[in-house]
C-alpha cells in the first residue's frame, strides 16, 4: 500500500533521480547530478527541476518500516514484565527503547556507513607513508627516476581513491540520519493525534514541536557524526603506531601530552553543553512570551503596553547572550587547544627523542612524516569530545522522546463507539474527569439522545457545557458509567479551527467535492456575501488560524464543513455566538432547525440564545457539573418554578449576538516570505549591515594574518633545522644548536596559540555587540509595526527572525567567518611555499585556479537555489505540525487522522527532496575540488622527482606536507564562502524591518495635560479612512460629537465599519481625512502611547497571556492585592478565583486555555475596570458570555463608568437600547445618528435591525425603550 501511494505521488509531477540508472563513474563522481549544476546556473531553480528521492528514502516507505519496529518494542516491554513477574517476585518495568527500534530499522544503513568510513581512515594513513618514500627517494639521487613517477602517482591515486569513498560515506552518513530523523517525526505527529488530556498538560504545544524540531533534529546530528566514536580511536591509534615507527619510545611523551589535553577538551565541553542547556530554557521562554506577544499585539497597542513586554523580552535576551558569551569564551579554549595539540605533542616527541639517544638527529623525513602524522591527529582528537559531548545531549533528546512516545493515549474505552441499539447517544450513570485522579468536571450523567434529535445544552459560564460535548466525542477520561455513541460525528468548536489552505479545501476537508451539494451548503450557511467579498472567491488562501478572515466568517466556515461531512451526530459548541443576529437566523433555519439541511441528524447544540429553545427536541441545563434539568421546553416550564424564572430573565433579550464587523481587509493576500523566497541575496548585502567597526575589523584581520604567518614560520624553521641537521659534521655541533632549535620551535607555536585566542575573542566580541544591537533593532522595528501587518503576515515568519535568522547571526554567522578566514589564509599560505620552493607551480596552479573559481560559480549559484528551496520547505513542516496541534480535537472528531499523517509525510517529503539534493550538490562539489587538490598535490611531487639533486629533500618535504593539507582547505574554502553567502541572507532579513512602514511615534514632543481626558467628548469631523493606500474608504465623511459622560451605541450590519470607528480612536487605521478631537486635542498630533494610554478598551477577542492571573491583570504592577480583588468581584470572578488553589498566583495556560472563554472576558472586563479612564470602548466585549452573566456585566458597567464616555459596538441589541443616541453605520457611512425611541420611530435601518432581531414586540412601549 505505502509503495503504491509513493509511486503514484513521484508520478504525479516530479521527474525521478538518475542515480539508480548511471554508471559507475557517474555515481561515484556524481556526474549524474551535474544536469542540475548547470540548471542552476543559468535560471533560478523550482522544485519540478530537483531530482525525487530514491523510493527507499522516501518517508512513505522509512516511516511505516520503523512504526512498525517501534510497535514491536512497545509489545516486547508489555510482555516483559509478565515473563519477569513468573520468575521474581518484584519486576522492574522498563520502557520501549526508541534507540533500539532504530538500530533494527536502519542497522543495514549504519553498517554500510562504518564501512566506508573505515577503509577512508585506512587511505588516509598511506598518504604519509608515500610522502615519506619520496623525501627518502629524494635523498638518494642514485634511485631510478621512475620509482619517483610512480611514487608521484601512488600519492595521487591514494589520495583520489580516499576522496570518492569519503564522500560515499559522506553521502550514505547525512542521508542514514535524515531517514532517522524522518521517522522519529512520523512518529512523534502520530502520537500527536492520540494524546489524552493527561499528557497534552504534561506536553505543551510549544514543547510538541520543540521535540520534533529540536531533540529530532539533535538525533540526527549526533547520527550524522556517530562513526567518529569509534573511527577518532582508530585513528588516533594508528598515527601513534606509526609514529612510534619514527620516533621510537618518545611517542608516548607525545601520547602522555593527548591524555593530559582531551580531559581538558572534556571538560571545556560539558561545561559548554551546561551553558547551552540554560541558554536553551531561556530561548524558550523568550520565544514564548514572543509568540504569546505577536498573536496578542492588538492587546499589547491598544493599552500601550509594548514598552513594558519589550523590556521583559530584553531581559531574558540578556541572559541569553550571557550564556552565549561564556560559552563562546570556552569554545576559544577548545580551539586554542585543538590549535596547539599539533605543536604540543611534537614539541614534547622531539624533546623526549632527543634527550633518549644524543646521537639521535632530526632528518627531514622523520620530520615531515611525523608534521602529516601530528596533523591527521588533530581533526579526531578536536571532534571525539564534540561528539562525545553530542552524545550525552542525545541521550538527553532520546529521555525527552522516549517520554513523549511512551506518554498517556486517549483510552478507547472513554466511550463505546460501535453501539447499537434505539438512541444516538446514551450516558448511564457516567462522570468524567480531565485526568484519571482529577477532580470530577461531569458528574452522575444520566441520558439518553434518541436518533434525529435536536438538543440544547444550556447553563451558565462554567457549568460544563463544553464538557459534554468533549465526553461525547471520547476525549475526556471515563471515570465511572457508560457512555455510548451511534454512528460518525462532525464537529464545529467554540473557537473554530481554520487551515491554512484555500477556503474550499477548508470546507470539503478531505471529501470529494459534490458541486450542488457544496453550494447548497455555502448558500445555507450563509457564505456566499462573503465569497463576493473574498479576492479568489472560494479559491482564497485563508493564512494562518484564519488570520485574514473574520470570527463570523470563520465559524461559518467550520459548520460548512462540519454539514459537508455528512456525519450521523452533528456536536455544536455555540456556533452562533460570533454571527450576526440575521445571519443566526439563517443558520439556524437553513442548517441547525427542524426544516435545515440536518434535520435528519441528531445535533446536539450549546448555546447561551434561549429564545431558540422552544424550538428544540430536547433541553439539558447544566449546572456545576451535573444535568439540573431535562426534558421538552414546554415540560421544563410546568415541571419547575426555577427554571421558569432562569428563563424569564431572558424573555426580554433578542435573539443573538452580531457578527465581528468584516473590513475591507478580508480581501487582502496573505503576504508570502518575500524576504525568504528572493534569491539575490549577496555576500556585499548581508555583510554591509553586520558592521563591527573598522577597527574591530583590522584588528581581526591582523590577528588571523599573524597566525598564519607564524605557522608558516614554524614549519619553515622546522624545514631548515632538518636541512641544517643533514649538513652537519659531527653530533657535538647537533648537541649544540638542537637546544635553541627546540625553544625557537616551542616559541613560535607558543606566539601562534597566542594569535589564535587573540582573533578568536576578537570576532566574539565583534559579533556579540553586533548580535545585541540587530536583536534590539527587530525587536523595536516588529513592535513598532502597524497592526494590519500582523493581520496579512504569518506569525510563524516574524518569529523566525527572532529564532532561526538570530540564531544564525548569534553562533553560526562569525564561526563560518572565522573558518573562513583561516581557510582563506591558509590556502594562500600553502600556494606561496609551495611555489618558494618550486617556481614553476605557477604554471600548473592558473588553469587549476581558472578551473576552481569555474566550479565554484556554478556550484554556489546552484548551491543558493537549492538552500532557499530547502528553507522554503521547512516551514510547512511546523506550520502543519502546529497546525494540527491547533485542531487535534477536530482532526479525532471527524476520524481524520490517517489523511493528516499522509499530509505530514507529504511535507516531510518536499523538505527530505531538497535536503538530499543539497546533500549531493555538496558531494558533487567536494569531488571536484578534492580532485583539484589532487592534482595540485600529485603536480608538486612532480616537480619534485623532476628537480632531483637540485633541491633539498626538507623543502620536499615541506611542499608535500603543505600541498596534503590543501585538498581539504579547497573544499572548506568554498563552502564556507556559501554559508556566509547564504547566512548573510539572515542579516538582512532581520534587518528589513527598519525600512518596514512604521506607526506614529509612542511618545511626540506635545504632551497632553496629565488629566487628559477629563470630560470624555469625541468629535469626529469629516473623518475618512482606508486600511491601505490601494483600497477604497472603510468610513467616509463620518461627522458627529459626543457630550461628555454620554453612552452611545454603534450598530450596523456586516461591513458597516463599526470596529474600523474604535480602531480609528485608537489610530490602529490612520486618517485618510478629516480629524478626530478628544477634550480640544487633535489626536494625530500627540504620541500614540500619550493617546492609547489615556483610553480604555474592552475587546471582543479575550487575549490572556501565560503566566499568573495577577500578572494579566496587572502586567505593569501598578495596583494592589486589594484593589485587584475589589475588581474581580465587580466581574463576578471573585467566588472562582478564592476556589482556585494558588489565588491570584493562579497559573494561567498558554493562550488561558485552561479557562472558559467567557472567564477570559470577565478578566478582560477586569483590566478595564483597573484602567478606569474617562472614554470606554466595547467592542463586542460580551459575545462570550451567557445572558445572565453579560445582565451582570453590563449593570457592572453602567455603575462603575458612570461618569465616563461609553461607545458600545452593539453585539446584543439590548446592550445598547438604554443608550443615550445610537449611531447606525452602512457602508462606512452614518445613516442614523439620535436616541433610539426616535430612530425606531423614524421605522429606519435601525428599527429593521430591532424588527429581525424579534425586539419590537417586547418594546413596544417608550418606558421599556427608556
Amino acid at each position: 500500500m505505502t509503495r503504491s501511494l509513493w509511486k503514484c505521488y513521484n508520478l504525479k509531477i516530479y521527474k525521478c533521480s538518475p542515480e539508480k540508472s548511471a554508471s559507475f563513474f557517474s555515481k561515484v563522481t556524481y556526474s549524474w547530478f551535474s544536469r542540475i549544476i548547470i540548471l542552476g546556473y543559468k535560471k533560478p531553480l523550482e522544485r519540478e527541476d530537483l531530482f525525487e528521492l530514491n523510493e527507499s528514502d522516501s518517508p512513505y516507505i522509512v516511516c511505516p518500516i520503523f512504526e512498525k519496529q517501534w510497535r514491536k518494542e512497545v509489545l516486547r516491554n508489555q510482555d516483559r514484565p509478565n515473563i519477569e513477574a513468573s520468575f521474581h517476585k518484584e519486576t522492574h518495568t522498563r520502557k520501549p527503547s526508541l534507540l533500539s527500534a532504530l538500530w533494527n530499522t536502519f542497522k543495514s544503513s549504519l553498517i554500510q556507513v562504518v564501512l566506508f568510513k573505515m577503509f577512508a581512515d585506512i587511505l588516509s594513513f598511506t598518504s604519509p607513508i608515500i610522502m615519506k618514500k619520496m623525501i627518502i627517494f629524494c635523498e638518494h639521487s642514485s634511485d631510478s627516476g621512475w620509482t619517483g613517477y610512480g611514487y608521484a602517482v601512488a600519492l595521487f591515486a591514494v589520495d583520489f581513491s580516499q576522496t570518492l569513498i569519503l564522500q560515499q560515506y559522506q553521502r550514505f552518513s547525512l542521508l542514514t540520519s535524515a531517514k532517522i530523523k524522518t521517522a522519529v517525526t512520523g512518529l512523534i505527529y502520530k502520537k500527536a493525534l492520540l494524546l489524552s488530556n493527561v499528557s497534552h498538560k504534561k506536553f505543551s504545544t510549544g514543547e510538541i514541536i520543540n521535540l520534533m524540531s529540536t531533540d529530532a533534529q539533535q538525533l540526527m546530528d549526533v547520527t550524522a557524526n556517530l562513526s567518529i566514536l569509534w573511527s577518532a580511536p582508530f585513528q588516533i591509534l594508528m598515527a601513534i603506531f606509526l609514529l612510534w615507527q619514527e620516533l621510537g619510545p618518545a611517542v608516548l611523551a607525545g601520547v602522555a601530552v593527548l591524555l593530559f589535553v582531551i580531559p581538558i577538551n572534556v571538560l571545556v565541553a560539558i561545561r559548554v553543553k551546561k551553558l547551552k542547556k540554560n541558554q536553551t530554557k531561556n530561548k524558550d521562554k523568550q520565544i514564548k512570551l514572543l509568540k504569546e506577544i505577536l498573536h496578542g499585539i492588538k492587546i499589547l497597542k491598544l493599552y500601550a503596553w509594548e514598552p513594558a513586554y519589550k523590556n521583559k523580552i530584553i531581559k531574558i535576551r540578556d541572559q541569553e547572550l550571557e550564556f552565549q558569551k561564556s560559552a563562546t569564551y570556552l569554545a576559544v579554549c577548545s580551539m586554542l587547544t585543538l590549535t596547539c595539540i599539533p605543536f604540543l605533542v611534537s614539541l614534547a616527541t622531539f624533546g623526549v627523542y632527543f634527550s633518549l639517544d644524543e646521537g639521535n638527529i632530526l632528518t627531514a623525513t622523520k620530520a615531515f612524516t611525523s608534521m602529516s602524522l601530528f596533523n591527521i591527529l588533530r581533526i579526531p582528537l578536536f571532534e571525539l569530545p564534540t561528539v562525545i559531548s553530542a552524545v550525552v545531549q542525545t541521550r538527553i533528546s532520546l529521555c525527552r522522546l522516549e517520554d513523549f512516545l511512551n506518554s498517556e493515549e486517549l483510552s478507547p474505552q472513554n466511550i463505546e463507539r460501535n453501539y447499537i441499539g434505539d438512541h444516538a447517544i446514551g450516558f448511564t450513570n457516567a462522570s468524567f474527569s480531565w485526568d484519571k485522579t482529577g477532580i470530577p468536571v461531569l458528574k452522575d450523567l444520566n441520558m439518553k439522545i434518541p436518533e434525529g434529535a435536536l438538543v440544547a445544552i444550556v447553563g451558565q459560564v462554567g457549568s460544563g457545557k463544553s464538557s459534554v460535548l468533549s465526553a461525547i466525542l471520547g476525549e475526556m477520561q471515563k471515570l465511572t458509567g457508560v457512555v455510548q455513541r451511534k454512528g460518525s460525528v462532525a464537529y464545529v468548536s467554540q473557537q473554530a479551527w481554520i487551515q491554512n489552505c484555500i477556503l474550499q479545501e477548508n470546507i470539503l476537508f478531505g471529501s470529494i467535492m459534490q458541486k450542488q451539494f457544496y453550494e447548497r451548503i455555502l448558500e445555507a450557511c450563509a457564505l456566499l456575501p462573503d465569497l463576493e467579498q473574498l479576492p479568489n472567491g472560494d479559491q482564497t488562501e485563508i493564512g494562518e488560524r484564519g488570520v485574514n478572515i473574520s470570527g463570523g466568517q470563520k465559524q461559518r466556515v467550520s459548520l460548512a464543513r462540519a454539514v459537508y461531512s455528512g456525519a450521523d451526530i452533528y456536536l455544536l459548541d455555540d456556533p452562533l455566538s460570533a454571527v450576526d443576529v440575521h445571519v443566526g437566523k439563517q443558520l439556524f433555519e437553513k442548517v441547525i432547525g427542524s426544516s435545515g439541511l440536518l434535520k435528519n441528524k441528531t445535533r446536539i447544540l450549546v448555546t447561551h440564545n434561549l429564545t431558540l429553545l422552544p424550538h428544540m427536541d430536547l433541553i439539558v441545563v447544566m449546572e456545576s457539573g451535573r444535568v439540573a434539568q431535562m426534558g421538552t421546553y414546554q415540560e421544563l416550564l410546568s415541571k419547575t418554578k426555577n427554571l421558569n424564572n432562569f428563563l424569564q430573565v431572558f424573555s426580554e433579550q433578542e435573539e443573538g449576538p452580531a457578527l465581528k464587523q468584516v473590513s475591507v481587509i478580508n480581501s487582502r493576500n496573505i503576504l508570502k516570505d518575500r524576504i525568504l523566497e528572493q534569491e539575490d541575496r549577496t555576500f556585499k548585502v548581508g555583510m554591509s549591515h553586520f558592521t563591527f567597526g573598522w577597527p574591530w575589523v583590522w584588528l581581526i584581520v591582523a590577528t588571523y594574518l599573524g597566525r598564519n604567518l607564524v605557522s608558516i614560520g614554524q614549519n619553515l624553521w622546522l624545514s631548515a633545522w632538518a636541512k641544517e641537521a643533514k649538513h652537519l659534521n659531527d653530533f657535538t655541533e647537533w648537541k649544540q644548536i638542537r637546544s635553541n632549535k627546540l625553544n625557537i620551535y616551542g616559541l613560535l607555536g607558543l606566539i601562534q596559540g597566542l594569535f589564535v585566542c587573540s582573533g578568536a575573542y576578537v570576532l566574539t566580541r565583534g559579533s556579540l555587540t553586533a548580535s545585541r544591537t540587530l536583536y534590539a533593532q527587530l525587536l523595536s522595528n516588529v513592535l513598532h509595526l502597524p497592526l494590519q501587518y500582523f493581520e496579512t503576515n504569518p506569525i510563524g515568519q516574524i518569529i523566525n527572525r527572532f529564532t532561526k535568522d538570530m540564531f544564525i547571526i548569534d553562533v553560526r554567522f562569525h564561526y563560518y567567518l572565522r573558518i573562513w578566514l583561516n581557510y582563506t589564509l591558509d590556502i594562500v599560505g600553502t600556494v606561496l611555499v609551495i611555489m618558494g620552493a618550486f617556481p614553476l607551480f605557477i604554471v600548473g596552479i592558473i588553469p587549476l585556479v581558472l578551473l576552481y573559481f569555474t566550479i565554484q560559480r556554478y556550484y554556489i549559484a546552484s548551491s543558493r537555489q537549492i538552500r532557499r528551496l530547502s528553507g522554503a520547505s521547512r516551514s510547512p513542516v511546523i506550520s502543519h505540525f502546529s497546525e494540527t496541534l491547533l485542531g487535534v480535537s477536530t482532526i479525532r472528531a471527524f476520524g481524520h487522522e490517517q489523511r493528516f499523517i499522509q499530509q505530514n509525510r507529504e511535507v516531510v517529503n518536499e523538505n527530505l527532496v531538497c535536503f538530499y539534493n543539497n546533500v549531493i550538490s555538496n558531494r558533487w562539489l567536494s569531488v571536484r575540488l578534492e580532485f583539484l587538490g589532487n592534482l595540485m598535490l600529485f603536480f608538486t611531487a612532480l616537480l619534485a622527482v623532476l628537480a632531483g639533486n637540485s633541491i633539498d629533500s626538507a623543502i620536499v618535504g615541506l611542499s608535500i606536507s603543505y600541498a596534503l593539507n590543501i585538498t581539504q582547505s579547497l573544499n572548506f574554502w568554498v563552502r564556507k564562502a556559501c554559508e556566509i553567502e547564504t547566512n548573510a541572507v539572515s542579516i538582512e532579513r532581520v534587518c528589513e524591518y527598519e525600512d518596514m512602514d512604521k506607526e506614529a511615534p509612542w511618545i511626540m514632543s506635545r504632551r497632553p495635560p496629565l488629566q487628559w481626558p477629563n470630560k470624555g467628548v469625541v468629535e469626529f469631523i469629516n473623518f475618512q479612512a482606508r486600511y491601505r493606500d490601494d483600497l477604497g474608504l472603510a468610513l467616509q465623511d463620518i461627522t458627529f460629537q459626543t457630550h461628555g459622560e454620554e453612552k452611545i451605541g454603534i450598530v450596523g450590519r456586516t461591513g458597516a465599519g463599526k470596529s474600523t470607528l474604535s480602531n480609528s480612536l485608537f489610530r490602529i487605521v490612520e486618517r485618510s481625512g478629516g480629524k478626530i478631537i478628544i477634550d480640544g486635542i487633535d489626536i494625530t498630533t500627540i504620541g500614540l502611547h500619550d493617546l492609547r494610554g489615556r483610553l480604555n478598551i474592552i475587546p471582543q477577542d479575550p487575549v490572556l497571556f501565560s503566566g499568573t492571573l495577577q500578572m494579566n491583570l496587572d502586567p505593569l504592577d501598578k495596583y494592589s492585592d486589594g484593589e485587584l480583588w475589589e475588581v474581580l468581584e465587580l466581574c463576578h470572578l471573585k467566588e472562582f478565583v478564592q476556589s482556585l488553589p494558588k489565588k491570584l498566583l493562579h497559573e494561567i495556560s498558554e493562550g488561558g486555555e485552561n479557562l472558559s472563554v467567557g472567564q477570559r472576558q470577565l478578566i478582560c472586563l477586569a483590566r478595564a475596570l483597573l484602567r478606569k479612564t474617562k472614554i470606554l470602548v466595547l467592542d463586542e466585549a460580551t459575545a462570550s458570555i451567557d445572558f445572565e452573566t453579560d445582565n451582570l456585566v453590563q449593570n457592572t458597567i453602567r455603575k462603575e463608568f458612570s461618569d465616563c464616555t461609553i461607545l458600545t459596538i452593539a453585539h446584543r441589541l439590548h446592550s445598547i437600547i438604554d443608550s443615550d443616541r445610537v449611531l447606525v453605520l452602512d457602508s462606512g457611512r452614518i445613516i442614523e445618528f439620535g436616541a433610539p425611541q426616535h430612530l425606531i420611530h423614524q421605522k429606519g435601518l435601525f428599527f429593521r435591525m430591532i424588527t429581525e432581531a424579534g425586539m419590537t414586540k417586547d418594546l413596544g412601549t417608550k418606558d421599556q425603550l427608556l
